[in-house]
């Protein structure tokens, strides 16, 4: 999938603070705490795990509910389906586009066949 242009009217996504095998690592970590038996809740588990790896206790509690959506355990709108609704809303975006774009021109062209011949 390609990056949003700004130029395009997308909007870019913040820089990621945190590499991709560390958000993992933190996620599986929380969740092995919370399966355990007599293990703390997730926002318990989120702020200990958050602690230990230097991570906001909020931001790893809403990494671990976005895996929890995805794994299918809890509900919501997976991480797959926030990608394909934001491409969904940028091609409406330039279908309207070129439909405003189309109707002008039509506009235009009928006026031209509406105007008199000057020959």
């Amino acid at each position: 999938m390609e990056a949003p242009n700004p130029r395009k009217g997308g909007v870019m996504p913040a820089p990621r603070k945190y590499p991709d095998e560390l958000r993992e690592r933190a996620i599986r970590l929380v969740m092995d705490l919370v399966e355990e038996p007599g293990g703390p809740s997730i926002n318990g588990a989120c702020l200990r795990v958050g602690d230990q790896l230097g991570i906001n206790g909020d931001t790893l509690r809403n990494w671990v509910k976005q895996a929890r959506v995805d794994a299918g355990k809890a509900p919501g709108v997976t991480t797959e389906d926030k990608a394909r609704i934001a491409e969904l809303e940028r091609e409406v975006r330039e279908l309207r586009r070129a439909n405003a774009i189309l109707k002008s021109a039509s506009a235009f062209f009928a006026a031209e066949l509406d105007r008199p011949s000057t020959r």
